[in-house]
């Protein structure tokens, strides 16, 4: 484990989650009221005992950056450290051009700690794992890469790369993004998919990408290329999350890929349930963050005496409720609500003012939202459009980063 060096990948632009990535990267984003979206691959490897971790970043990464610093700040001195690292464009003058380019870009980095492992993770999935057994079974398998997969509905398979393996979980095919995905040969109705979680073999690695930075026909991707040239010639296994086990966690195995809005809004949702399928609150698993120094939450009534009703809901520090009803909604850090509003399945990721009066039906709220009184939103699309506010196919509204609505 300790020549174990883990790669994040956090520099995803996220432009299906606008207008929420207008100013920040996805990984940024806020989640669960208290957290960001990277918290959670970080957590996984801080629980792990894995503390040699490198943040890849390039777009909007500030927000990320000073996240960053104040949440998970190690000292150096044991040699551990979790550190971003901003695209250096050390190999031209280019961007990222791919996953594998990524890294590929950093490898003099990874040479430089002269690893036998190599964790390359995405920062952008809500999930927990112990990081220690997929290694366990790296090594026992005597992989050069083992690819951590879950099993998904085949009519949502198509937006990963989609695996098959043989009795021992060796992969024996894989397809990126199939128009058409493979279901599971005993479940017509499942497709095991790439969660986008890789161990390498260091030496494998490089290999791997010294040639495809040669390929002229490459993405450099390692999902498109890095994997499908891979699996042919080496020993590439296949590991199964329903194998992963975290003590305390009362239902295992919750990976979401909160990639477009709505499944960013249903992520939420699936916190709110009395036994929730995501558990925020395991002593043993720990999900750290930065906790600004906020006073705790304040629920009152107004001054007619009105009592507030907080009904499956989740209420950050700093935020203040007066007379009001919230029901299976999500508030984050310094929330106001005026007397007599009401909240229904709506997301606030923080610092918002809903004015008196205020009725809001599966609402997602970026940080500096100001709600003028008496606004209604969600249930006329039309007007929430013309109000200049996203409107996604399935009825959520989206009140972008500073607005003002209704004022």
């Amino acid at each position: 484990m300790a020549r174990t060096l883990a790669m994040i990948l956090a520099g995803g632009a996220g432009t299906r989650l606008h207008p929420l990535t207008q100013t920040r990267t996805k990984p940024a984003v806020p989640f669960a009221g208290a957290l960001r979206l990277v918290d959670f691959v970080l957590n996984n490897f801080v629980n792990s005992d894995l503390l040699k971790i490198y943040l890849l970043t390039q777009f909007k990464s500030q927000s990320l950056n000073i996240h960053l610093r104040q949440a998970w700040y190690l000292s150096g001195l044991t040699g551990n450290f979790i550190d971003a690292i901003p695209a250096q464009m050390r190999m031209g003058k280019r961007w990222y051009e791919g996953t594998a380019d990524a890294i590929y870009q950093n490898i003099r980095l990874i040479e430089s700690h002269d690893p036998d492992h190599v964790c390359i993770f995405g920062s952008d999935h809500i999930y927990k794992m112990d990081v220690r057994q997929v290694l366990r079974f790296h090594e026992k398998q005597q992989a050069a890469l083992t690819v951590c997969a879950t099993r998904v509905p085949v009519s949502q398979a198509h937006r990963f790369g989609v695996i098959e393996v043989d009795e021992k979980f060796r992969m024996v095919g894989f397809e990126e993004k199939p128009d058409k995905p493979k279901a599971l040969p005993d479940d017509p109705h499942t497709a095991l998919v790439s969660m986008g979680n890789y161990v390498f073999d260091a030496k494998v690695l490089y290999k791997s990408l010294y040639a495809d930075a040669e390929d002229k026909l490459s993405t450099h991707d390692f999902g498109h290329d890095i994997i499908p040239g891979l699996y042919r010639d080496k020993p590439v296994y296949v590991y199964d999350f329903t194998q992963n086990t975290i003590d305390g966690e009362i239902n295992q195995h919750y990976w979401r890929d909160v990639g477009t809005l709505h499944s960013f809004w249903q992520a939420h949702m699936d916190l709110l349930a009395c036994e929730p399928a995501f558990e925020l609150n395991n002593p043993r698993w720990p999900l750290r963050s930065y906790h600004p120094p906020v006073p705790p939450a304040r629920i009152l009534a107004d001054r007619q005496g009105n009592h507030s009703s907080i009904l499956n809901s989740i209420i950050s520090s700093g935020c203040r409720v007066v007379g009001s009803r919230v029901e299976r909604s999500v508030l984050g850090f310094n929330v106001q609500l005026g007397a007599g509003s009401r909240l229904q399945e709506c997301v606030m990721l923080g610092r918002a003012e809903i004015g008196e009066g205020c009725c809001l039906k599966r609402v997602i709220t970026d940080k500096g939202v100001v709600i003028a009184p008496g606004t209604e939103l969600g249930f006329n699309p039309q007007q929430d459009r013309a109000r200049g506010l996203t409107v996604t196919d399935e009825g959520l509204v989206v009140v972008a980063k500073g607005m003002k609505v209704g004022c």
